[in-house]
């Protein structure tokens, strides 16, 4: 079996007759918006937030950290919950935790009260991300996978454009609580969109039991296969690189770069371009070049702009639009790399595609959690820190994936007709 082509069968589901491939891609795409909406919108409004509850500024940085590490744990149950009772089932109650959640934020009156609702939206943001990888590989295979797999990307990368400029409008012309409204009134509308229109992929025979027992067997499974570790880390130090610029904006773009609240788009704009032309770009070449082939392309983007990123500010200081401009090309690298990466990763346990994205997006969020709550804060005070820190995240992530073919092709030499199970 080729490492790098995800096996080519098809699950055969009702679902699949019952919306089309690119009204599923919006609805999964305007899922997985809630969590850059959790994040970016409100981080323009980090010293209004500060000023109103009395908090110091690590304090409200914590809120960040808090979400990010609720959102992490939570991420592990959501795949399972969801190969046990079914996709639409988990992704509506989550929705509906998640904006009782966000009401709550609204209401905060003090840090330690929107620190608990934080945690709380946390715990329901990422439903969509993680089942919405599972509903795809449900009905889906292969270039068809890929391809809607990337539509998604493309969608769901307006949100992190959007919502820095959103919040930072709404926080200049109202308050820091108007930002969770209208992120609760998008849950509320998302929740009624979804209960009309959102399909079953997994059938009843499909779906496993949920107990102690078998969740623990799946993720002992899931865990401690080598491959897994070596693709998914992959995928996460790729997002940490860009991660890290997204906890790190209220100081690199207020205190270096010198902006208002209202102009975090000359970072989030050129960051999600990126995002969705490499995404445009690996929808185009799915099925044409080898994942292996799209995923070196990527990792050269990534390494260029890490690079020129580094170069630009060890010998120039901080300045428009060069210290924003390297983000298009790291992330436009990123979105190239993901999604075959995803792919052969959920591949890796076709029986519990449900945990394994839990898995994947776990370790993902875990090492945000980290670069929000620690290396963030650690290198935000120097540009030249930033930059490279970003350049070791690529690096780790290439290390990884260099690792992940070379475990692969050792294996296959030793020709073990069981080489598959024993990944597994």
């Amino acid at each position: 079996m080729n490492p790098e082509k995800p096996p080519q069968e098809k699950s055969v589901a009702p679902a699949a007759v019952v919306i089309g491939s690119s009204a599923l891609a919006i609805m999964l795409a305007a899922l997985s918006m809630l969590g850059p909406f959790s994040v970016d919108t409100y981080l323009p409004a980090f010293p209004d937030i500060q000023a109103s509850l009395g908090a110091t500024p690590l304090e409200v940085q914590q809120t960040l950290t808090a979400y990010m590490f609720s959102f992490a744990v939570m991420i592990l149950l959501h795949g399972a919950l969801s190969d046990a009772f079914g996709r639409r089932n988990i992704i509506l109650v989550s929705l509906a935790v998640f904006a009782v959640a966000t009401l709550g934020c609204a209401g905060a009156h003090s840090i330690e009260y929107l620190w608990t609702f934080r945690m709380l939206q946390g715990l329901a943001a990422g439903a969509g991300v993680v089942i919405g990888r599972a509903i795809i590989r449900d009905l889906y295979a292969g270039a068809a996978a890929e391809k809607l797999l990337s539509m998604v990307t493309m969608i769901f990368s307006i949100a992190p454009a959007i919502a820095p400029i959103i919040g930072g409008w709404i926080v200049k012309h109202m308050n820091w609580r108007a930002i969770f409204l209208c992120l609760f009134i998008y849950a509320v509308l998302l929740l009624i969109y979804c209960y009309r229109r959102l399909p079953e992929s997994l059938p009843h025979a499909q779906r496993h039991s949920f107990n102690p027992s078998f969740l623990f067997h799946s993720y002992h499974r899931v865990f401690r296969s080598p491959l897994f570790h070596l693709k998914a880390g992959t995928i996460a130090f790729n997002f940490a690189g860009m991660f890290l610029y997204v906890a790190a904006a209220p100081v690199f773009l207020v205190e270096h770069l010198k902006l208002g609240p209202d102009q975090f788009g000359w970072q989030f704009i050129p960051t999600v371009g990126g995002i969705f032309c490499g995404a445009l770009t690996a929808n185009r070449m799915a099925g044409r070049l080898p994942v292996s082939r799209q995923v070196g392309i990527g990792f050269c983007l990534l390494l260029g702009a890490a690079v020129f990123n580094v170069s630009y500010h060890v010998f120039f200081p901080p300045a428009l639009p060069w210290s924003v401009g390297s983000l298009f090309f790291y992330t436009f690298g990123m979105s190239m790399v993901a999604p075959g990466a995803t792919l052969l990763v959920l591949d890796l346990f076709p029986n519990i595609r449900g945990t394994v994205a839990a898995c994947q997006s776990f370790l993902q969020t875990m090492l945000a959690a980290l670069v929000a709550g620690i290396i963030a804060p650690a290198l935000s005070h120097s540009p030249v820190s930033l930059a490279v820190g970003q350049l070791t995240c690529t690096l780790i992530a290439l290390s990884l994936w260099q690792g992940g073919r070379a475990y692969r092709q050792f294996l296959e030499a030793r020709k073990n007709p069981n080489a598959w199970e024993t990944i597994e």
